[in-house]
């Protein structure tokens, strides 16, 4: 099945006791069996089935299965946010004394996860540009133990050469960890792209309405866990295959951390994926009108989007998405003092902190999702003062545009 098919179709068979056409959210926290036999089997592991929805759940299973299918990949589970999905997948592979080799002007929220909670935990972080292979390539070190980058990095719109990246792990012996959240799998497959895992928070473009928070974690199937430097998870590979990491994940992480999605939130998800493919389309035809409109405006000192012609991204946007440049852009006013006015100015515009939603929402990162970090390091992440940030929905450019003009008047 085509993509759009499988938005709707995929990893639901129906309910042939009902004939549900949606897939039902089965709110329960436990499931009873037959017999004690049935119930032990399923613990061992000897058959199918779910127990408790800390673990696994029906609802879950279909969202899982269906993202699985559309990122072409062996599996996938569902976390309570994508902040969870992240931590799962790190928590998974590093111990005290490994590395990462990290991209710059990823979101704040990662960072801060990667330099206060992992380097806590002894886990050491390099960065590096995101369409810098050779800088990836002279931090990686005999510690290093995977890599890290965003298909397209928020608030700093810096897009990398994945297939270069993959390589470079690929040559290392090393999994290349891709956050897709900012263009899904509706503009590109992280698999196709040389991803090894991809994470989404799905409460953005997935379920697109704001309705719900939620985070997946695909392994894509291109790399080899019996040769992974991850002992835990190379030894269960002698019995799982190239389901060992997906296995592991469950089996020991999501269910000691407890980070699976909620049953309810995933159902959301499902209806969101129904319609992402023309979602996706009208998101990024909305922000490529927008940030050209924008360079014409005289107060407007800036505009970063990756879809435009001249931007240094242009031909990694064209080579990897089709030449969608997603759905964010940033630009920069006078200073922060004009920056809050024009805020202020919105009408149809939201000022809220999330992305991805069918609403146009506009932020001040630099006083909000970076406001512990320094000047500085602002800056570097693509939030300097004079900075707003645009997820641009898909409301009728011409609305969007009247709102924009009266708001920078």
């Amino acid at each position: 099945m085509q993509f759009s098919t499988v938005s709707i179709h995929g990893g639901y068979d129906g309910d042939s006791a009902t004939g549900a056409t949606a897939v039902p959210v089965y709110q329960t926290a436990a499931f009873a069996y037959p017999s004690a036999d049935g119930l032990a089997d399923v613990f061992a592991g000897r058959a199918p089935g779910h127990v408790y929805s800390r673990i696994s759940n029906p609802t879950n299973h279909a969202l899982e299965r269906r993202l699985a299918e559309l990122e072409n990949g062996v599996g996938c589970l569902v976390a309570a946010s994508g902040m969870a999905a992240i931590s799962a997948v790190f928590l998974a592979l590093l111990r005290p004394g490994d590395e990462i080799v990290v991209a710059n002007g990823i979101f704040g929220g990662t960072v801060s996860l990667i330099r206060n909670l992992l380097g806590g935990f002894g886990i050491g972080a390099k960065f590096a540009h995101a369409d810098a292979p050779a800088e990836f390539a002279a931090a990686i070190s005999k510690h290093t133990r995977l890599l890290f980058v965003e298909t397209i990095a928020n608030p700093s719109l810096e897009v990398p050469d994945l297939r270069a990246l993959s390589q470079l792990a690929r040559q290392a012996g090393i999994p290349l960890v891709v956050d897709a959240t900012a263009t899904t799998p509706a503009l590109a497959r992280g698999r196709d792209l040389g991803a090894d895992i991809v994470i989404h928070s799905t409460t953005k473009f997935i379920n697109g309405h704001g309705t719900a928070i939620g985070g997946a974690i695909v392994d894509t199937g291109s790399y080899d866990w019996r040769e992974s430097p991850f002992r835990e998870v190379r030894e269960l590979a002698r019995r799982a295959g190239s389901l060992a990491f997906m296995a592991y994940l469950r089996n020991r992480v999501a269910r000691d951390l407890g980070i699976v999605a909620a049953p309810q939130n995933s159902f959301l998800m499902l209806q969101g994926l129904e319609t992402l493919a023309p979602r996706m389309r009208l998101h990024c035809a909305n922000a490529g009108r927008l940030a050209e409109w924008l360079r014409t405006r005289p107060r407007v000192a800036r505009v970063v989007y990756p879809g435009l012609a001249d931007s240094p991204f242009a031909a990694i946007v064209q080579r990897q998405f089709a030449g969608c440049g997603g759905a964010i852009l940033t630009f920069d006013l006078a200073d922060r003092a004009a920056a809050f006015a024009c805020l202020d100015r919105f009408r149809l515009a939201l000022r809220a902190t999330n992305i991805g939603d069918v609403r146009t929402l506009v932020l001040h990162p630099a006083s909000t999702i970076f406001a512990e970090y320094d000047e500085a390091e602002r800056v570097a992440l693509g939030a300097g003062d004079a900075t707003i940030r645009v997820s641009v929905g898909i409301e009728d450019f011409a609305d969007l545009q009247r709102d924009f003009e009266q708001a920078l008047a």
